[in-house]
């Protein structure tokens, strides 16, 4: 049975994303903060009006019940992922050579969720997660107008404990694939990293790295090369792939060795193609809320209903079914099963049947629709509403940043006014039930 939730701390968080406009962001803080950092990695002075919607100008107020039932649901995922006949099944449909797990556990897991009328909802997971690093500068860089507001939001962010424990992190990564060996040398990959809109987070991460006694480089695939038994860029060897490309199982031409130096081992690669398709591969969610097929699986009752009840239904879009979806599509949202970045993803309402024609060739999933939770903002003197999405960032299955997505329009897109990345701030301990 759904639950309904309700509690003074609930009604608190919802009235100050409705009516709170005393906490903003100090642009001047922000970019002085960003510049430390940056200033050998050549981060370009303009970035903040380059990238003007990059950052939201308030934050978001998120109950700490919702923040218990994201983190409920997050366990029982991480459960059905060590289930041996939910891994079979999925890796089933994956080229045999991503079936390989060395024991990294994923860098930057993102485990996004809609606040419905009946609490939080997974909508989809990402294991190569963005914005991350520039949330923390973020989070930084809010400055409340009074004393009272303060105490909602906290202290400042202590930088030097974040980057211990991100550099850790990595090295946990390294050191389950090289037991014993020190980490010296890190990659961060993607293709033409520098047209990549989050570039600012490469040359962050880079600087993190170096600050920290790790060489750090930012590589398109096609500048890698093995040699001697070692993956390198150039002359430097690589020990660490830091994974930030969208080709999730290194089948483009574009990758180059890639595939090679993860298939070998040659080289640590965080995120792998092998995490991708354990969680992030959409065809997933229609088993994680297959409550029938988790029952075939052996998954324990009360993990199945956990998932039952924040899970959507989602299924795959065939031949067969897309009479029936196509009558349904405005209750429907639809998703290519290995996009990213809300690419190629539609509401059904918006569906025209040429669209419909493509989606039922391809390779797409139907989830029931949870419609977003809203921020009321002042924007140029005017108030509006905007959408926002929650995401949890995890680590082995841990919640390490909560950061929200702030927009208008029919997916998350870090182009509205007003809108983008934005800080979480919890309601106060004492006030959760």
């Amino acid at each position: 049975m759904t639950q309904t939730f309700s509690s003074i701390g609930q009604q608190l968080a919802d009235t100050l994303n409705r009516d709170c406009h005393c906490i903003s962001v100090d642009r001047d803080a922000l970019r002085d903060s960003l510049k430390a950092h940056l200033r050998v990695s050549g981060l370009p002075e303009q970035l903040l009006d380059e990238h003007a919607h990059l950052f939201a100008d308030s934050p978001v107020f998120l109950w700490r019940g919702h923040i218990r039932h994201m983190e409920k649901v997050i366990n029982a995922v991480e459960f059905v992922t060590q289930n041996n006949s939910y891994r079979d099944a999925v890796l089933a449909a994956t080229p045999a050579s991503e079936r390989l797990d060395f024991g990294p556990r994923g860098v930057f897991f993102g485990y996004d969720f809609h606040l419905g009328a009946d609490g939080p909802r997974l909508i989809e997971i990402n294991t190569n997660a963005g914005g991350a690093l520039l949330n923390l500068y973020l989070a930084a860089a809010q400055q409340a107008c009074c004393a009272e507001v303060t105490k909602i939001i906290g202290g400042n962010v202590e930088f030097a404990a974040i980057e211990n424990e991100l550099i850790a992190m990595f090295k946990d990564e390294w050191q389950s694939q090289r037991p014993n060996q020190s980490l010296r040398t890190v990659a961060i990959v993607d293709n033409e990293p520098s047209k990549q809109f989050l570039y600012a987070e490469f040359l962050l991460f880079q600087s993190l790295f170096e600050r920290h006694g790790i060489s750090a480089i930012i590589a398109d695939p096609k500048e890698f090369a093995i040699e001697e038994g070692g993956l390198f860029v150039g002359e430097q060897q690589i020990d660490l792939v830091y994974n930030r490309l969208t080709d999730f199982y290194l089948q483009s031409p574009d990758s180059a060795c890639l595939p090679e130096a993860y298939q070998q081992g040659t080289a640590v690669f965080t995120p792998s193609p092998n995490l991708y398709a354990l969680y992030a591969d959409k065809r997933n969610l229609t088993l994680l809320s297959d409550e029938k097929r988790l029952q075939a699986f052996g998954v324990h009752a009360s993990t199945i209903a956990t998932l039952a009840e924040f899970v959507p239904r989602t299924v795959l879009v065939t031949q067969e079914n897309a009479d029936q979806l196509w009558k349904d599509r405005k209750q429907l949202f639809f998703k290519p099963a290995s996009g990213y970045g809300s690419r190629g993803a539609y509401r059904g309402a918006k569906l025209t049947k040429r669209v419909w024609k493509n989606i039922v060739s391809a390779d797409y999933v139907a989830q029931a629709i949870v419609a977003p939770s809203e921020r009321h903002l002042i924007i140029n003197g005017e108030e509006r509403s905007l959408k926002l999405d929650i995401r949890c960032v995890t680590y082995n299955g841990k919640i390490q940043l909560l950061s929200a997505r702030l927009y208008q329009g029919q997916t998350t897109n870090l182009r509205t006014e007003g809108g983008g990345l934005a800080t979480v701030f919890s309601t106060p301990k004492g006030v959760c039930c």
